[in-house]
C-alpha cells in the first residue's frame, strides 16, 4: 500500500484508533508441542477482545525476513520499511531529545563485556544501571578527541548509549561492528559502498580509545555500535493519515521512532500501569495513540520465557482501561517475534488482532498464534497495510473511484 494512495482518501471523521504494541510478542514454544509465551499467558481480556475482533498474522517486513525495531515500527505505522530505511542512531538521538544537525552521523551504541581474548561475553554488559552508563558516558566525553571531529556520546538507557559524529564529508554508510553473538570479537569498522569513507577511520579510532579507556571496568569494557545513519526527511504519519497522533512509550528508541514519523511524544512513567494513564489522562486531546510495551522483548532477547508470560498478563490486566474510553479502532500486535528460546528477533509472523464495530469478527477465541492463523486476516498479512485498514473501519478513508 502506497502513502501517496492512502494520503489522497484521508478524510475527517470524529473517531479515535489506538495501536497497542507489545514489542517482540511472538514467540515459540519450548517443547515441539508446548505453547509460546502468548499462549500460556492467561489473557482473559485480550481474549475477550479477540472474539469481537478479526485477527491474524502479519508480517513486519517480508516472509523470511527477521526485522530490527525499526523496520517492525514503521511497517505497523504504514511505512514499507524496505523503502523507508533508518538506522537505530537516529531513533536513539531523537528519543532523548538530542539536537541533531544536518549532516550529523548518528549510531546506537552498547556497552558491553569481553574477556582477555577480546571475544564478546555479554552484549549488554549485563545490563547495567542507567547511573552507571552516565557515569562511563562522561568518561568518554572528556577522553577522546577525533581529528576535526566533534564527538557526542550519551545516556539513553541501561546498557545503551548515543554516539553523534559531527564535523565535514562524514558519511553514516557504514556497517555494525556489533556481531549479534556472544562468543565473537566486536567487528572492525568497515564501509557499506566501495567509496572512500572517511567515517570509517573516525569510528575505528573511537572504539580504539574507548576500549583503552575502559579496559578495566567492570563489567563494561568495551563498545559495540549499530545503526548508523543520518536523519531522513519523510512524509509524516499525521499529516499523511490526517491523524492528530501521540505516542506513550517508556523507551526512548520507541520515542524517537515515534518522533521521526512526526507524532506527539507524550511525557510517561516507566511501567505499563503508568502507561495506561497517560493514555486516561491524554484520551481527549488526540485521534491516534501508539501505546508501547518494551519488556515482552527484553525478556524474550535475555531467554527468560516466564517473565515475557508476567508482562503480558500484566498488560491484560491493564486492558480494560482503555477498553473503557470506547476507542473505534483497537489494534493490537508486535512489531516482530522475540521467542524465549531464541533469545533473539525472529522471522516468525506476529500475531494481530483489529477491533471496532464495523468488523467482521472472526472464530478466534484465544490471542496466540495457533488461533491467529486461522483468523480472518490470514496468516500473512503485510504490516503496512494495517493502517489503511484501520483508517477504513474507523471511517476515515473515501471511497476510490468512480
Amino acid at each position: 500500500m502506497d502513502l501517496e494512495f492512502i494520503g489522497k482518501l484521508v478524510k475527517h471523521a470524529d473517531t479515535k484508533i489506538v495501536m497497542l504494541i507489545m514489542d517482540g510478542i511472538g514467540g515459540l514454544p519450548k517443547t515441539s508441542n508446548g505453547k509460546t509465551e502468548l499462549e500460556k499467558s492467561h489473557t482473559r481480556n485480550l481474549d475477550l477482545l479477540a472474539t469481537k475482533s478479526i485477527c491474524g498474522l502479519q508480517i513486519p517486513v517480508r516472509n523470511g525476513i527477521t526485522p530490527g525495531s525499526g523496520p517492525g515500527h514503521l511497517g505497523v505505522f504504514g511505512y514499507d520499511p524496505v523503502k523507508y530505511q533508518v538506522g537505530r542512531g537516529v531513533l536513539a538521538a531523537l528519543g532523548i531529545n538530542f539536537d541533531l544537525k544536518p549532516g550529523d552521523v548518528a549510531a546506537r551504541g552498547n556497552f558491553c563485556t569481553v574477556d582477555k581474548k577480546g571475544l564478546v561475553t555479554d552484549r549488554r554488559a549485563g545490563r547495567i544501571s542507567t547511573k552507571k552508563n552516565e557515569e562511563l558516558c562522561k568518561l568518554l566525553c572528556k577522553k577522546i578527541k577525533l581529528r576535526d571531529t566533534e564527538v557526542f556520546v550519551q545516556t539513553v538507557k541501561e546498557h545503551r548509549f548515543l554516539l553523534v559524529l559531527r564535523g565535514k564529508n562524514i558519511s553514516g554508510e557504514l556497517h555494525d561492528t556489533d556481531p549479534q553473538e556472544v562468543g565473537k570479537k566486536p567487528l572492525e569498522p568497515n564501509s557499506l559502498s566501495s567509496k572512500k569513507n572517511k567515517t570509517v577511520e573516525l569510528v575505528k579510532d573511537f572504539v580504539d580509545q574507548a576500549s583503552n579507556i575502559l579496559k578495566d571496568e567492570k563489567p563494561a569494557n568495551m563498545v559495540l555500535l549499530r545503526g548508523f545513519s543520518k536523519r531522513p526527511n519523510w512524509p509524516t504519519f499525521p499529516e499523511n493519515f490526517g491523524l492528530k497522533s501521540a505516542a506513550i512509550a517508556a523507551y526512548p528508541m520507541y520515542r524517537g521512532l515515534a518522533k521521526l514519523v512526526g507524532m506527539d511524544v507524550l511525557k510517561t512513567g516507566d511501567t505499563i500501569k503508568e502507561e495506561f494513564a497517560t493514555l486516561e489522562k491524554n484520551w481527549k486531546k488526540y485521534d491516534f495513540f501508539f501505546l508501547h510495551i518494551k519488556k515482552t522483548d527484553s525478556y524474550g532477547e535475555d531467554g527468560n520465557f516466564n517473565n515475557k508470560i508476567s508482562v503480558i498478563e500484566e498488560v491484560d490486566k491493564e486492558l480494560p482501561r482503555l477498553i473503557d474510553l470506547d476507542p473505534d479502532v483497537v489494534i493490537v500486535t508486535g512489531d516482530h517475534s522475540t521467542p524465549a528460546v531464541l533469545k533473539k528477533h525472529s522471522w516468525h509472523p506476529v500475531p494481530l488482532m483489529l477491533y471496532s464495530k464495523y468488523c467482521r469478527p472472526d472464530n478466534v477465541k484465544h490471542f496466540g498464534e495457533r488461533e491467529c492463523i486461522n483468523g480472518g486476516l490470514g496468516p500473512r498479512f503485510p504490516a503496512k497495510d494495517i493502517m489503511p485498514l484501520a483508517l477504513a473501519n474507523a471511517e476515515r478513508l473515501e471511497k476510490f473511484g468512480a
